[in-house]
């Protein structure tokens, strides 16, 4: 199944340049690193593909892609080729991962609850401030919702019909999509889908009980690149949507090699091209049109209005910053040209096709790395403050060393301070009101503690 996804994908890709009228090409240039964030895997082991529940990288995925996070700072991941819906819950200091929706493997159209419901190929995921989750059902050109109902998750289909692809407008299932990739949600509940195959960018509004779909900027299949207001606009191949606080919508198009804004202007949408350059992909970081994208595939927007670009066929996670009247980008992670599994800082960090991004109210990324199965989670270096370590004597004869839980460290320890033989301390870790804690019991000898990110 998943080599199927995989050569699908990317026939997709090459059918959308020949129909395009041109051939790209594609240069490598060196990042500049401003501000590199450390990048570690949190769920998921590179190359164990499957659809297992389970605690950090125990649990399984199989090329998972859009990633969503709520207010309470946990994930929600579409898991493309096992057609499900995870959750992943910070709990301590793990990541549990769960499946909420969906049966892993079964493809279908079917509404209900938890696993009774079914997926087909789902790209996009999105979450509202009530923790409803919205799903881009890519295989059957339908927008699902997930409803939390106590510890059930119930999924309905809102807009389009499972199996009829096209470009119409209209209400619920009279609405048609063409492999819907991206979605995001307003503070008013209405939705804003990246409609892949149409071009076009679709917004479905709640009325009532009903969901009305409109086109709000693109021409149906009209595969191209042009700047304007509402279908005067074109786009190519838009896999991803977000939208900043104050209601301008972000949106990675694909085939152009471009990210896009969406300004709202009364009842219209002002398309134009803030950054990357069209037919010319790259990874050279720069100001606007000098910077270079190549299958730009996730995008999401930071509360300071920054956007976070998964760079997926770069393997590399960007930065597009406003400054001023400009966009400046820069590469956060990863390395252009090159595929690996490697946690680690900027250069150092590696990634496999990344596909979905999320940031969190800290600031915190969070990355499905599609084509290593994992998740992985990404924090600013400039502001990784270590935590303080306490040390203290319990009765009858224990040593409790005590931390602050914040953000993913490891304790080591080390006998011997004028050696560099720090290892990983094995012992069990117990958080507890925010702070984590091992006991040693008794203590022998000297022994030496740190934290490392």
């Amino acid at each position: 199944m998943k080599l199927r996804m995989i050569m699908k994908r990317a026939l997709q890709l090459l059918t959308g340049l020949i129909t395009g009228g041109f051939l790209a090409t594609s240069t490598l240039a060196q990042a500049n690193y401003s501000t590199p964030y450390t990048f570690t895997t949190i769920a998921g082991t590179a190359g164990n593909t499957g659809g297992n529940d389970g605690t950090n990288g125990g649990a399984q995925f199989f090329s998972p892609e859009g990633i969503a996070v709520d207010t309470n700072g946990n994930l929600y991941v579409v898991d493309n080729n096992e057609n499900t819906i995870r959750k992943v819950a910070l709990v301590g200091t793990n990541w549990v991962v769960t499946t909420i929706a969906g049966t892993a493997g079964s493809a279908g159209s079917a509404d209900g609850t938890n696993g009774a419901a079914q997926f087909n190929g789902p790209v996009g995921i999105t979450v509202d401030s009530l923790g409803q989750l919205y799903v881009a059902d890519y295989g059957y050109n339908t927008i699902r919702k997930v409803t939390p109902v106590g510890t059930n998750w119930v999924v309905s289909t809102i807009a389009g019909t499972a199996g009829s692809g096209g470009p119409a407008d209209g209400t619920n299932g009279s609405a048609q999509f063409n492999n819907p990739s991206g979605i995001t949600v307003d503070t008013n509940g209405n939705l804003y889908v990246a409609d892949f195959y149409n071009s076009t960018i679709r917004k479905v509004a709640p009325v009532g009980t009903n969901w009305v779909v409109t086109t709000i900027a693109g021409m149906a299949q009209s595969y191209t690149s042009a700047d304007g207001t509402n279908r005067v606009a074109r786009f190519y191949g838009p896999s991803s949507i977000t939208i900043d606080g104050l209601g301008n919508l972000y949106v990675a198009d694909t085939y152009n090699y471009t990210i896009r804004k969406l300004t709202p202007a009364g009842t219209n949408w002002v398309v134009t091209t803030i950054a990357g350059q069209v037919g010319n992909s790259g990874s050279a970081d720069g100001t606007n049109f000098a910077a270079q994208f190549y299958y730009s595939k996730g995008i999401a927007a930071d509360g300071a209005g920054n956007l976070y670009v998964a760079d997926t066929y770069n393997n590399t996670v960007r930065k597009v910053a406003p400054v001023g009247t400009n966009w400046v980008v820069s590469t956060l992670a990863g390395v252009a040209g090159i595929t690996g599994t490697n946690d680690g800082t900027g250069a150092s960090a590696l990634f496999s096709y990344p596909d979905g991004i999320a940031v969190d109210g800290a600031g915190n990324l969070y990355v499905g790395d599609t084509l290593n199965s994992t998740i992985r989670k990404g924090q600013n270096v400039a502001v990784l403050a270590v935590p303080n370590l306490t040390i203290g004597l319990t009765a009858p004869n224990s040593v409790v060393v005590s931390w602050p839980n914040l953000g993913s460290y490891t304790l080591q320890s080390n006998a011997d301070l004028t050696t560099t033989n720090w290892v990983n301390y094995g012992g069990a870790v117990t958080t507890s009101n925010g702070t984590n804690s091992v006991t040693i019991s008794p203590p022998v000898g000297n022994l030496f503690f740190r934290l490392t990110p």
